[in-house]
């Protein structure tokens, strides 16, 4: 720990033996206290001790870079600035904060995010909407579940089941289904759209194969069904869509309640994780996961 006294406007300063005394006095005082980090123990006028932000730092050099991406002249200063700030820093390594890491982890993921999935599912639904021909006089029409269930069988490729790639196909026949402006450069836009027909096979994929039966097919563009609002879970919070975390020097957004990291090496931090074990630290982020079903209509 660490301790200094209060300036008292009546001391005099060449009163020595008083001034030694009363030093003495709050070296006691202070003798059992702990402050952490940063901060130092001081008496106030009625005698008792607090902890206060230190006031100086011992001049010594060794740099050390916080986790604010900000270099600091040793570990006391940082620790200082943590306190006068109010901020949670963490020394992140020794030396000098590199510029080229911050720039590294500016970078986002591609990412389908529920608005995203939400807006392709309702045009999907519009368009099979105006298919649908009402009963005439004399001839029965086509309803909503006869005209996914032709759609169904014409892109099955005979396993009475739709994986990712044969419901990509069946929404990209329509081109103004597929529009989405999320992301400027086509590239980006076809990986989103892929990104998203995923989400859409998530929804109502019950036995978790990533595939749709005819049954899971209807239930994720019946018109009536309000999709569970997800969640991602971190350290005993819950995030909304669209929240950011970093794991090193990689981005993590939340998006349809999972969270979705950018896979960049990071140079400083150590040993690099083969692509295995950075799965491993996303599926872990993913553990937990919050939904909400009470918007579900069954």
């Amino acid at each position: 720990y660490m301790w200094r006294t209060l300036p008292r406007a009546n001391q005099s300063a060449n009163n020595a033996s008083p001034f030694f005394q009363e030093q003495q006095s709050k070296s006691k005082v202070c003798a059992n206290v702990f402050c952490g980090a940063g901060r130092e123990c001081a008496v106030n006028e009625k005698g008792e001790p607090s902890c206060l932000c230190i006031e100086s730092c011992k001049p010594h050099k060794r740099s050390v870079c916080g986790s604010n991406g900000k270099t600091y002249r040793n570990h006391c200063e940082l620790h200082r600035d943590a306190c006068l700030t109010g901020l949670k820093i963490q020394v992140a390594h020794d030396g000098h904060c590199q510029e080229k890491k911050s720039e590294q982890a500016a970078a986002s993921p591609v990412v389908c995010y529920a608005a995203d999935r939400n807006e392709l599912r309702s045009r999907v639904i519009q368009w099979l909407q105006t298919e649908v021909i009402p009963d005439g006089w004399f001839v029965k029409g086509s309803n909503f579940s006869d005209i996914l269930h032709k759609y169904f069988k014409s892109y099955d490729n005979g396993d009475s089941q739709l994986d990712s790639s044969e419901l990509l196909k069946f929404i990209q026949q329509n081109e103004s289904v597929v529009e989405l402006q999320s992301y400027a450069d086509q590239e980006s836009n076809k990986l989103l759209r892929s990104l998203c027909v995923d989400a859409l096979i998530e929804l109502s994929d019950e036995n978790a194969d990533w595939k749709l039966s005819f049954d899971e097919f209807l239930n994720c563009l019946k018109p009536g069904f309000n999709p569970p609002e997800k969640k991602c879970a971190l350290e005993d919070e819950t995030y909304e869509d669209g929240a950011e975390t970093q794991v090193e020097c990689n981005r993590c957004v939340c998006a349809c309640g999972n969270w979705v990291c950018t896979a960049m090496t990071c140079t400083d931090a150590g040993a690099e994780m083969t692509e295995e074990e950075w799965n491993l630290r996303v599926a872990e982020l993913n553990k937990h996961q919050w939904t909400s079903k009470s918007k579900a209509v069954k």
